[in-house]
């Protein structure tokens, strides 16, 4: 199927778009390569064991992503209309989406109109460029990784996001990952509506060593969220992650029940939680948006963290969350390991993405 140009996407996908860019239908041809060469970024930040890791869990994307990539410029002289169309198929069908697909084609078009004679590596080079400018850095003063100094202490992160997108599992990697990096731990399992909640969020206390608050199912989340709090203080616990129930039947009682939990924090320290991290699943690709619209509807979402990448190829849904809601990604899952939760590194994660020559 022929992909669709620029604003066409947004009249099929949105009739009332009303943009004033007149279509584009003319492209500047530029003399390429038929190789597609792969340029790396490597940050410091980063060892060689955590590279290792992104690679291999983003190996299912990058196959089909790369692969439609390298079809869309084999054989051709130059960078036209055909090779674009096919590189907005490579996005859209990495669930990037419409809207970030749209842009950072929009963008490689007034690029290349300026620089004429790119050759494959440079066009290579502007498409990392593109897609790495769409993710959101978080800011300086809330920035950390695991081995790093907190902005706060006791850190409070709650914990957000529906049943099922690998949540509990999540706050059980990170205290993992802060325990291991030598930092005092404590969790509140404050989600106390979902049956299995409490005792899975227990089991996983007990697998990485930390201790738990948490109190019968059925209680008051709020209630487990302050005694957690107050036991954080006299611990002198470093980090804190709170888990909450993750039901979205009712926006309104969601929001008032994050409301309540943040409130009933901030009587014993006034400026958490210091995170709010929503939990999404990568796998299911674009109905992630969805939940995503929900969350930050009905609380201050501060950051994301994105689960089973490893299993799907439809990765690309990270560029699709992070360029829609201008938030940014902290943690992604890539792997069943503790160790596969990462610290999301923009660079290395746009580096895997292109890697062809990762191992397996």
């Amino acid at each position: 199927m022929k992909a669709v140009r620029s604003n066409e996407w947004l009249l099929l996908f949105n009739p009332y778009f009303t943009g004033a860019n007149p279509l584009i239908t003319n492209h500047f041809p530029i003399a390429i390569g038929t190789q597609f060469s792969v340029m790396g970024f490597f940050n410091k930040l980063f060892g060689k064991k955590e590279k290792q890791s992104l690679d291999e869990g983003l190996k299912k994307t990058k196959e089909g992503f790369l692969s439609k990539i390298t079809k869309a410029i084999a054989g051709k002289s130059a960078v036209d209309e055909e090779v674009l169309d096919n590189l907005e198929e490579a996005l859209v069908g990495a669930d990037v989406g419409i809207e970030t697909t749209v842009k950072i084609i929009d963008r490689i078009e007034k690029r290349v109109s300026k620089d004429k004679y790119l050759n494959s590596g440079e066009l290579n080079k502007m498409l990392q460029e593109e897609i790495e400018s769409l993710l959101v850095d978080a800011p300086s003063s809330n920035s950390y990784a695991f081995d790093s100094e907190l902005p706060a202490k006791p850190y409070i992160i709650l914990v957000v996001g529906v049943n099922g997108v690998g949540k509990t599992t999540t706050i059980g990697k990170l205290a993992y990952n802060f325990k291991n990096a030598g930092k005092e731990v404590l969790l509140g399992a404050a989600d106390t509506f979902r049956a299995a909640a409490v005792d899975q969020l227990t089991i996983w206390s007990e697998r990485v060593g930390v201790p738990i608050v948490k109190q019968a199912m059925g209680s008051d989340p709020a209630a487990v969220a302050f005694d957690t709090v107050q036991s954080a203080v006299s611990k002198q616990s470093d980090v804190v992650l709170i888990d909450t129930a993750g039901r979205l039947h009712n926006k309104a009682h969601l929001m008032d029940e994050l409301s309540k939990i943040k409130r009933v924090i901030q009587k014993t320290i006034p400026d958490a939680p210091h995170e709010v991290l929503l939990v999404l699943d990568g796998s299911t690709g674009q109905n992630a948006l969805e939940q995503a619209k929900h969350f930050t509807a009905a609380t201050d979402v501060t950051a994301l963290a994105i689960t089973k990448l490893d299993g799907t190829a439809k990765g690309g849904v990270v560029l699709a969350i992070a360029n829609q809601f201008k938030i940014p990604v902290k943690f992604i899952g890539v792997g069943e390991k503790m160790e596969d939760l990462l610290v999301f590194d923009k660079h290395e994660f746009v580096d895997s993405l292109f890697n062809l020559d990762s191992k397996d």
